[in-house]
């Protein structure tokens, strides 16, 4: 089992099932560290054994098999963004959304974007099924998933001039729900070797994001599974 070092309250009051490289687990980590709540995580390794999260046991904790999943208390989520805001409003500082409603919806917005129209056309059973069901070659594989990140990522910057939010994170100055899901989307985009000198405003985010210990301790790198 993998742990958090960060104490706040029993570690078996919060179990949550990630996977070193997926996305949406490393949104969940990066709000759990900067919230300081201690945890147990559970790795679900998405390649080995025919991806675990097959097998009928984590079926049985995400019906859909996907990560992340979150059990507190013997209650699950399943979905990061909700498990994001549920632990914002349970433990609401250092708060993750803003105060106002529109300013809050900015930030919803912006986390939508990644999570709704980019994150899903580079999910790995997409590019799984491209492969083994359509027969498509690696090369145009992962030219797809370049494409698709890409015009993402130009629709998240164009949408970041627009708002003209002043400050050195999504929105403002400290980090909100879109830097959780921001950072995440751009380790995948660097992995995949997209090119990103077109996005000054993400990649100066980003670079404010990883100063931070939360966002270096939520790494892949750093997560004791990525060595197995």
């Amino acid at each position: 089992m993998i742990n958090s070092i960060k104490p706040e309250a029993p570690v078996a009051d919060r179990v949550l099932y990630t996977y070193f490289r997926s996305s949406a687990a490393y949104r969940v980590r990066i709000a759990l560290d900067l919230k300081r709540l201690d945890y147990r995580a559970v790795p679900v390794h998405l390649i080995r054994d025919g991806g675990q999260q097959h097998q009928p046991e984590y079926r049985a904790v995400n019906p859909f098999g996907l990560v992340p999943s979150y059990r507190e208390d013997g209650r699950t989520i399943r979905q990061s963004l909700a498990i994001i805001e549920y632990l914002d409003e349970c433990h609401p500082e250092p708060p993750l959304l803003p105060v106002t409603p529109f300013a809050r919806a900015e930030v919803r917005q912006l986390a939508l974007s990644i999570a709704c129209e980019i994150h899903p056309l580079n999910n790995p059973r997409v590019m799984k099924y491209l492969e083994r069901e359509l027969h498509v070659d690696e090369a145009t594989r992962l030219g797809w998933m370049r494409h698709w990140m890409k015009v993402g990522l130009q629709a998240l910057e164009a949408m970041l001039a627009e708002m003209g939010s002043s400050g050195r994170f999504c929105h403002g100055d400290q980090p909100t729900l879109a830097d959780c899901c921001l950072v995440p989307q751009l380790f995948n985009a660097r992995r995949f070797e997209v090119d990103l000198s077109e996005f000054p405003r993400l990649l100066a985010i980003d670079a404010a994001c990883n100063a931070l210990l939360a966002f270096r301790n939520a790494h892949p790198s750093k997560q004791p599974d990525a060595a197995t």
